[in-house]
């Protein structure tokens, strides 16, 4: 069975950094598609960044490039998500998702493509 479990969220001021984590466990991650996701209540669920584990490319979207950076853990099967410069729009419920996959590039940002998703991690930022 495999499970997703991110953790890592809490409440910070605006200006400050949070390092999300998602370990993966019944899955090998070494060539897969892992993303971040996030969704506001009466929003859609937008996709943040993903990494294509076996080769490292990652990819953002343009509302966090430059503040947000993902990477992976090959030995630990985890994906992390550094996040600096927070404002308060990036208070959000945020999603670790993942598919076994070798290629991700055209589609990483649409969440029906990935098959295994955690329960999510609060991120809250105050001004």
């Amino acid at each position: 069975q495999v499970q997703l479990v991110e953790s890592g969220g809490g409440s910070v001021q605006a200006g400050g950094s949070l390092r999300l984590s998602c370990a993966a466990s019944g899955l090998t991650t070494s060539s897969a598609c892992m993303a971040w996701f996030r969704q506001a209540p009466g929003k859609e669920r937008e996709g943040v960044a993903a990494i294509y584990t076996g080769g490292g490319n990652t990819y953002y979207a343009d509302s966090v490039r430059g503040r947000f950076t993902i990477s992976h853990d090959n030995a630990k099967n985890t994906v992390y998500l550094q996040i600096d410069s927070l404002k308060p729009e990036d208070t959000e419920m945020y999603y670790c998702a993942a598919v076994s996959r070798f290629a991700c590039r055209s589609w990483w940002h649409q969440w029906s493509g990935y098959y295994y998703w955690g329960q999510g991690t609060q991120v809250t930022v105050s001004a």
